[in-house]
């Protein structure tokens, strides 16, 4: 869709280097190429390197945002929700250098949803790495997590990343595989 389009940043907006994870700040007029933008993230090659560019900050990419916010007022609906929208959504989060979402990869090894009639539910969600060490863990267990909080009548999300078991690429999905021209 926009792959390896260049933009001028419109605004001063924040960033995450990859793989390291470490924050910056990318400033007005900065010369970009997105080079991956799935799932409402965005991968983009500048002066410094790779960055991900969140979907709150698309505008200064001069798009729109993938992903509507909350509602102003901030209220969450006790709608029932369903294991398999958290799922769904999940599908939405992409590794920065790998255009194949978190489950395909075979990142995600359990989510659970926890709800009392009536009240908004809780949802947790297990994921790994394809590498220890990876410095955008955080990064991709935060966005899930804002993914998560978008869905109607989830009232808390939290993704822990873990390492037992050590991820292989024997967990890949077989639509993975054909992406990556594995198979």
């Amino acid at each position: 869709m926009h792959d390896n389009s260049e933009k001028l940043l419109l605004r001063d907006c924040d960033a995450v280097r990859i793989p390291s994870g470490d924050p910056m700040r990318l400033l007005k007029g900065a010369s970009v190429t997105i080079t991956q933008a799935l799932g409402g993230s965005y991968t983009v090659a500048t002066s410094e390197g790779l960055v991900r560019i969140r979907d709150v900050d698309a505008d200064a990419l001069g798009l729109e945002p993938a992903v509507s916010p909350r509602g102003a007022n901030g209220s969450v609906s006790t709608v029932p929700v369903d294991e398999g929208a958290v799922w769904t959504q999940l599908k939405t989060c992409y590794d920065p250098e790998i255009p194949v979402n978190i489950v395909d990869l075979g990142l995600v090894y359990d989510c659970a949803v926890v709800q009392t009639e009536g009240e908004p539910a809780r949802v947790s969600v297990k994921m790994t790495l394809t590498a220890p060490g990876c410095g955008m863990g955080p990064v991709i267990a935060r966005e899930a997590e804002d993914k998560i909080l978008g869905i109607p009548g989830v009232g808390e999300a939290a993704v822990e990343v873990v390492w037992d078991p050590a991820w292989s690429q024997s967990m890949i999905s077989e639509v993975g595989k054909m992406k990556l021209g594995l198979i």
